[in-house]
């Protein structure tokens, strides 16, 4: 998907032009003109060595910091005012050729094809054979012991145990638990190949540590995506494995838990509160990209993140409690706002969906920074609606029709969201932050036409 965004070699400054033409005006004006900061930073990026390497967006969101001297976030350049023709069109064929679904947004054909792509894909792995040698295969440095790891990828389908192997390779099997990191080194993927009439097709599976509980498993997914989040989880639990004494440490020292809990109450125990904390910590203090993918740089990252794990968790909980605290308020103000019935049922719609009850790990950590003024907002509203309730009935007037489109986008995609629609969904939260509570202001300019122009691109 990541090389997809870079489209073809011949596209590329048109599209590092638009993207570019999206910062917020501070960096912007440090690139006019436009075209030939886009030309000189398109030269950098459309070299063998960068081309295609990782994500468009990271490459240039590096460039234009170094160019302009402005702390520009990722999140800077907006994706919804770019047209059409700079996303990827996909089309999807089955074995005779026929199109199964075409369309610009990748997440929405996975979204309607993905059930079947896994049902697929989990009887194909069960009498697959998977490739000696990678062919025309980029990552080639990435799928190092492919022969070796032929037995490995048939126990993943069929729990049979692993032939042995060189120690230098994964030597691992679907049955088999790990406390540590002795299964050799993990490649990000691994090549599947079947035949399709007289052509071979090659298939890609991606290799994943699965969450045990007292230990990790591995198992291989057809989508890099699931088994992206699988594996987060996974290496979670095998650092955790690892700091066991430091974690009984913060779990007795967390600050404020006991406050922060009382908070949590209608959303669960004190617990399951400690847990996410915790959870969030060791992500931020050992599991920053790019992952670990052998036992020595596991082993290294383990011990480069005892030291600041106690600061990132004392960190992470300030964050918990600031949101909580707003929580908390927000929740005292809808009881006792009995005279507003329809804003009311608004800001519990909103409450439940920007705080479910693992917010803090279903949630970017870049977003939780936001969360405390989206609740304060909410508080904000409701000690407005008194003053000019007409003037709160006009603005849901304005945002209903444009979130319910939102929410029937949401379910059509089965919830999959991609960056696209992922930006949108913290879009109406900031526009919602305009319409009731203008003076906690907005990171960037936000409006129902804005919204507009994102849907219209969603749809292409």
């Amino acid at each position: 998907e990541e090389r997809c965004e870079w489209l073809v070699h011949g596209m590329l400054q048109q599209k590092v032009q638009a993207l570019i033409k999206s910062l917020p005006q501070r960096p912007r004006s440090r690139l006019v003109p436009l075209p030939e900061s886009a030309a000189r930073l398109s030269e950098i990026l459309n070299v063998p060595e960068a081309f295609g390497k990782g994500s468009l967006i990271d490459a240039l969101h590096k460039l234009c910091k170094e160019a302009t001297s402005v702390d520009i976030k990722r999140t800077d350049f907006k994706l919804d005012m770019l047209q059409a023709h700079l996303f990827m069109n996909y089309r999807v064929v089955d074995e005779h050729g026929r199109q199964l679904a075409q369309g610009r947004s990748l997440a929405a054909i996975k979204a309607e094809l993905g059930g079947q792509a896994r049902g697929a894909f989990a009887a194909l792995a069960q009498m697959s054979s998977v490739a000696s040698q990678p062919e025309n295969l980029e990552q080639k440095r990435q799928v190092a012991g492919i022969e070796s790891a032929q037995s490995a990828i048939k126990s993943v389908a069929s729990s049979a145990s692993t032939s042995s192997a060189p120690s230098s390779t994964a030597t691992f099997d679907a049955d088999a638990r790990y406390t540590d990191w002795s299964f050799g080194e993990l490649p990000e993927l691994l090549e599947i190949r079947r035949k399709l009439g007289r052509d071979v097709q090659t298939l890609i599976g991606f290799p994943a540590l699965i969450d045990q509980t007292d230990s990790v498993s591995i198992e291989v997914f057809d989508e890099p995506g699931v088994a992206a989040q699988k594996h987060q989880a996974g290496l979670r639990r095998l650092v955790a494995l690892q700091i066991k004494d430091a974690l009984k440490y913060l779990e007795k020292n967390i600050p404020d838990l006991q406050k922060m809990g009382i908070a949590y109450l209608p959303l669960g125990t004190s617990e399951e509160l400690k847990t996410q904390i915790l959870e969030l910590a060791i992500d931020k203090a050992f599991l920053q990209e790019p992952l670990p993918t052998t036992a020595e740089e596991f082993k290294q990252r383990v011990a480069d993140g005892r030291g600041r794990l106690t600061l990132i968790c004392n960190e992470v909980a300030r964050l918990a409690s600031s949101i909580l605290t707003e929580y908390q308020t927000a929740l005292r103000k809808i009881k006792d706002s009995k005279n507003a019935p329809e804003a009311v049922a608004d800001c519990t719609a909103q409450l439940q969906r920007l705080i479910p009850k693992r917010f803090l790990s279903t949630t970017p950590y870049v977003r939780l920074q936001h969360f405390a003024r989206y609740l304060k907002a909410i508080t904000l509203r409701l000690d407005k609606y008194r003053a000019d309730p007409a003037r709160d009935a006009l603005r849901m007037k304005e945002l209903r029709p444009e979130e319910q489109r939102f929410l029937r986008l949401l379910a059509e995609r089965k919830g999959v969201l991609d960056e696209r629609l992922e930006d949108l969904r913290w879009l109406f939260e900031e526009l919602r932050v305009s319409f009731f509570a203008q003076e906690l202001r907005t990171p960037q300019p936000v409006s129902i036409k804005r919204i507009q122009k994102s849907f219209e691109q969603l749809a292409l």
